[in-house]
């Protein structure tokens, strides 16, 4: 048994630090001594060094080791073939048992694609012949061309793995996401459906997803809920967390947080859609639980991008701006295609007065979750800030006529219309058809109690009010019958409306603003009540938080660090 063999073993064992100290002094014995290791032999130690490296989270140090061992290779196959040309017959065990060349390169894309060098692991791995490429590398090239925007590639490649591992669900899902229809995939896992017993769920499975990424959420509800019913897949923490996103994407968030925390309850150590859910709990005002939730998910991983989401909407819900920025720049480090931290960072910046920047970042989400209306939101939102009604109004024009004609979707359109007075009566009709498909719908109560104080309307102001709030209680939704019921006299009622409101988010300060007020003026006037609902714009964040930032110094010189945008 050689010494070659020895570190070889070593590194099956899972010895790196062992590995990596003896074949780093081999290598030098070898280059004071050529004749002292055969080509083949150094090969082999150039790919065991670069392993122990890698495992040392040195990645660009892998790379270059990786790099080297390659150039090594290419003598291995000279002095290969020179022996065979010169008789030298078959090629000995050891050759046979080298490292495999194809996976040294998927090791160097990997330490490309950690450094965030996307082009070059692209580069890296397009030089693998098709024929040659294992289901890994094609699933890591489709994974690079969707997020360089090479959409064919991507789609051939992700088409390429499920032809070898038919039931590769994630790249279905890769696949659905790029608007290939559910059916032409479902095809491809048609025999592995037939001939493998309990698989009759997996083309409900595909169908739900297809409904998921083509936006049709009610649907897509329907055929999870479906799923989740089946006693073979009830439970599935999977199901319950993309069940609870699609609800978040319908608006419906009471049903949402109740699917988040009962995939919790099912898995303690979940990660995964715990960005949405921290920035729904935020938004709803319970940011003790937020803090709580934040500092629970930081204790199982700090690696992934959800526990500094959360703690950025903690942050901008304390109306902290700057920290929000510099929390939501660190999850786009960890992981340039959280969405969630996009947002995060895009409203963020938006609140502080940088429209540009923040447009920049809505633009890139609505890229990555094409069916997610909370994008799109925030870029109207954007554009209504610099007074770009022109250009909202075309977004808002633009969702409305691919997405259908949806509750959201009109409610988007409306809230544009209302911003110019020549388009009011259209915003009210437009509010009209929305709450007809669906009276709960928080975004559309509140535009529509807007307008309805504008026009001085009280009466039915407090009506459609009492009436949302039959079934659900909703900050907002107290606060602003608070504002309707002292603008009919009724302050007793009101009081009782904003301490409704105050103990739903104590860090509401309408509502707050509004009780002292009353408390102040024993014998308070009729006035005109301007309401503002535009903490439920943009992109679901509280449009209408305000306020100085005494942290901003300090967070500002870190997230130049981070490299903002």
């Amino acid at each position: 048994m050689s010494v070659i063999d020895h570190v070889r073993d070593m590194s099956s064992a899972g010895l790196h630090s062992n590995v990596r100290i003896m074949s780093s002094l081999l290598l030098t014995m070898s280059n004071n001594n050529a004749e002292l290791f055969s080509p083949s032999q150094k090969y082999q130690l150039l790919v065991y060094h670069a392993d122990a490296i890698f495992h040392d989270k040195e990645y660009r140090n892998a790379a270059c080791k990786y790099s080297m061992a390659l150039q090594q290779k290419k003598v291995v196959s000279k002095t290969a073939k020179v022996r065979t040309s010169t008789g030298g017959g078959a090629s000995s065990p050891q050759a046979q048992s080298l490292p495999s060349e194809i996976e040294v390169k998927y090791k160097i894309a990997e330490c490309y694609t950690i450094l965030k060098l996307d082009k070059d692991a692209i580069a890296v791995l397009d030089g693998i012949p098709s024929r040659q490429r294992t289901p890994k590398i094609n699933m890591m090239l489709a994974n690079l061309y969707r997020k360089a925007g090479q959409e064919r590639s991507a789609v051939t490649s992700y088409k390429e793995v499920l032809r070898q591992c038919p039931l590769a669900l994630d790249a279905i899902i890769g696949l659905l996401s790029l608007s290939v229809k559910g059916a032409e995939v479902a095809s491809m896992t048609m025999d592995v459906i037939q001939s493998v017993p309990n698989l009759d769920w997996l083309s409900v499975w595909i169908k739900a997803y297809a409904f998921i990424h083509a936006g049709d959420n009610q649907r897509a509800i329907n055929t999870i809920c479906s799923l989740e019913k089946k006693s073979l897949l009830r439970d599935n923490v999977d199901l319950l967390v993309s069940l609870a996103d699609v609800y978040f994407r319908a608006g419906d968030t009471k049903n949402s947080i109740l699917k988040f925390e009962q995939a919790q309850m099912l898995d303690p150590y979940l990660i995964k859609g715990m960005d949405v859910y921290g920035y729904l709990m935020a938004r709803e005002g319970h940011l003790e639980d937020v803090e709580v939730l934040g500092g629970r998910l930081f204790n199982i991983s700090d690696q992934h991008a959800e526990p500094w989401v959360i703690s950025g909407c903690h942050s901008f819900y304390s109306k902290r701006y700057s920290r929000a920025l510099y929390l939501g720049a660190k999850a786009i480090q960890l992981n340039s295609n959280s969405v969630q931290a996009l947002l995060l960072k895009g409203a963020a910046l938006r609140n502080m007065g940088r429209v540009q920047e923040a447009i920049i970042h809505f633009r890139e989400a609505m890229r990555l979750a094409p069916c997610r209306l909370d994008c799109y939101e925030g870029l109207i939102d954007c554009y209504l800030a610099s007074n770009g009604i022109r250009e909202a109004m075309g977004m808002a024009n633009n969702i409305y006529k691919t997405l259908g004609a949806n509750a959201q979707t009109l409610t988007i359109l409306a809230t544009v219309c209302l911003e110019d007075p020549v388009t009011q009566e259209k915003a009210k009709a437009l509010l009209d058809k929305a709450l007809a498909q669906r009276p709960d719908y928080t975004k559309a109560v509140v535009k529509k109690a807007e307008l309805l104080s504008r026009e001085q309307k009280y009466e039915e102001g407090i009506s459609l009010l009492r009436s949302a709030l039959a079934n659900q209680s909703d900050c907002v939704l107290h606060r602003m019958l608070g504002d309707f019921l002292v603008a009919v006299n009724d302050y007793q009622e009101a009081m009782d409306q904003y301490s409704i409101a105050l103990s739903l988010d104590p860090n509401d300060q309408k509502s707050l603003e509004g009780m002292q007020k009353m408390e102040k003026e024993e014998s308070p006037t009729d006035a005109t009540v301007e309401l503002d609902g535009d903490d439920m714009e943009g992109s679901g964040e509280d449009g209408d938080l305000e306020g100085s930032d005494s942290e901003a110094a300090q967070w500002a010189d870190q997230e130049q660090w981070f490299g903002m945008q």
